[in-house]
C-alpha cells in the first residue's frame, strides 16, 4: 500500500505543479519568455481565444515541406493572424519577442515589431537593451542590425554605438555587419574624430585585417581625401611599413593600390623606386603584381605624351614582361595562365613600338633568359 500511496502522492504534486504553471502563464503576460519546461501554447491561452490562427500556406503539393516544431507553428500561426488583422496591441508586441526567439532572422517579424514600437509608444531605450542582448548572441544577424539602425535613428542618439560596435569587433574583427553599422553611424552622425586611431589599433593587433584596411580607406575618402600630396605620402609610408611586417599580406597592397587608383600608381614621385628597393628584401607575388601595374600605368601615360622616348617605353615594357614571366614561372604559378595572358595583352597594346620583342616574352611560358632575382 505504501507504494500506491507514494505514486498517488506524486500524481497530486505533478497536478499541482501543472496548475501552478498554468496560473503563472496567465500572470506573465507581456514578460513571458519561451521556456520548454513551462511553455503554454497560444492556442491554449484564454486571452488569445478571440484570435483565429492562420496556418502557413505551402500550396496544395509542397515539394519539400519543412518539419516545423509544434511550438514554432503555434507562435507563427498566431503571428500571421495578428499581422493579417494589423493588430497593434501589447500582446502583439510580446508575441513578436517569442517569434524572434524562434527565428531572429525573420525580417517580417522585425518590421511588425517596429510598427508596434511606434504605435504603442514603447520605451526605445528598453528596446536598445533588448537588441543588444540579441546581437551579443547573434552578432551576424543582418535583420537585428538593421533594426538597431532604425531605433538609433529614432532616438537620434549614437552615443553608445561606437563603444558597442568595438566590443562586438573585439570578438570578431571582421564582422561585416558590425563594420557596416559602424560606417553608417560615423557617416550619419559625423563621428569621424579618432576613427583612424581606432583602425590603427586594430591593424596593430592584426595587420591582415582587411576590414580595418577598408575602414581606413573609407574614413580618409570621406574626410581629407587622397588629393593632398602630403596625405598620399603619409599613407604610402604607413602602407610600406605595414607591408614590411607581413610581405605576403594582400590587404596592405590592395589599400595602396586603391588609394592611388584615381591619380595613377606611377604618379607619386619615388614610389616605384621604393617598391623596387623593397623587392630586394621583402618580395612577394603581391609586390610583383603591384610593380606590373605600375609599369603598365607608366606605359599608358607615355602613350599620351607626344615626346615620349621610345627607348624608355621599350625598356618599361621589357620590365613588365619580365615581371609576368617571374610570376608565371616561379612566384604565382597557380595563376600562370593569367599572368601569361596579361603579358600578351600588354605586348599587343604596345605593338606600335619598333623592333617587336618576340624573343623576350614567350606565350608558352618558356623563359628565354635569366630572370630577375626575387
Amino acid at each position: 500500500m505504501s507504494g500506491v500511496e507514494e505514486i498517488s502522492s506524486e500524481s497530486v504534486e505533478v497536478k499541482e505543479d501543472r496548475e501552478f504553471d498554468a496560473e503563472a502563464g496567465d500572470r506573465i503576460g507581456d514578460d513571458y519568455f519561451l521556456d520548454t519546461t513551462r511553455y503554454i501554447f497560444y492556442k491554449d491561452r484564454k486571452e488569445w481565444a478571440d484570435v483565429e490562427p492562420v496556418t502557413q500556406d505551402d500550396g496544395p503539393n509542397p515539394v519539400v515541406k519543412i518539419a516545423y516544431s509544434e511550438k514554432f507553428s503555434d507562435v507563427y500561426d498566431y503571428f500571421r493572424a495578428l499581422l493579417k488583422n494589423d493588430e497593434r496591441s501589447n500582446r502583439a508586441f510580446a508575441l513578436t519577442a517569442d517569434a524572434i526567439e524562434l527565428n531572429a532572422a525573420n525580417y517580417t517579424v522585425w518590421h511588425y515589431r517596429r510598427v508596434l514600437l511606434r504605435a504603442l509608444s514603447k520605451d526605445l531605450r528598453e528596446e536598445m537593451r533588448y537588441i543588444t542582448a540579441i546581437i551579443e548572441e547573434q552578432p551576424k544577424n543582418y535583420q537585428v542590425w538593421h533594426h538597431r539602425r532604425m531605433v538609433v535613428e529614432w532616438l537620434n542618439d549614437p552615443s553608445e554605438e561606437l563603444e558597442f560596435i568595438a566590443d562586438i569587433l573585439s570578438q570578431d574583427a571582421k564582422n561585416y555587419h558590425a563594420w557596416q553599422h559602424r560606417q553608417w553611424v560615423i557617416q550619419e552622425f559625423k563621428l569621424w574624430d579618432n576613427e583612424l586611431e581606432f583602425v590603427e589599433c586594430l591593424l596593430e593587433d592584426d595587420v591582415r585585417n582587411n576590414s580595418a584596411w577598408n575602414q581606413r580607406h573609407f574614413v580618409i575618402s570621406h574626410t581629407t581625401g587622397f588629393s593632398d600630396p602630403a596625405i598620399v605620402e603619409r599613407e604610402i609610408q604607413y602602407s610600406l611599413i605595414q607591408i614590411k611586417k607581413a610581405p605576403h599580406n594582400e590587404s596592405a597592397w590592395n589599400y595602396l593600390k586603391g588609394m592611388l587608383l584615381d591619380q595613377g600608381l606611377s604618379s607619386p614621385p619615388t614610389l616605384l623606386d621604393r617598391v623596387l628597393e623593397l623587392k630586394e628584401t621583402h618580395c612577394s607575388p603581391y609586390l610583383l603584381a603591384f610593380l606590373f601595374d605600375c609599369y603598365e600605368d607608366v606605359l599608358e601615360n607615355s602613350n599620351k605624351k607626344e615626346n615620349a622616348f621610345e627607348g624608355d617605353r621599350k625598356e618599361t615594357l621589357r620590365k613588365a614582361l619580365d615581371i609576368c614571366q617571374l610570376l608565371a614561372q616561379e612566384k604565382d604559378t597557380i595563376r600562370k595562365e593569367y599572368w601569361l595572358f596579361l603579358g600578351r595583352s600588354l605586348k599587343n597594346k604596345c605593338c606600335g613600338l619598333s623592333e617587336p620583342m618576340a624573343d623576350e616574352f614567350e606565350p608558352s611560358g618558356q623563359t628565354s633568359g635569366p630572370q630577375e632575382n626575387c
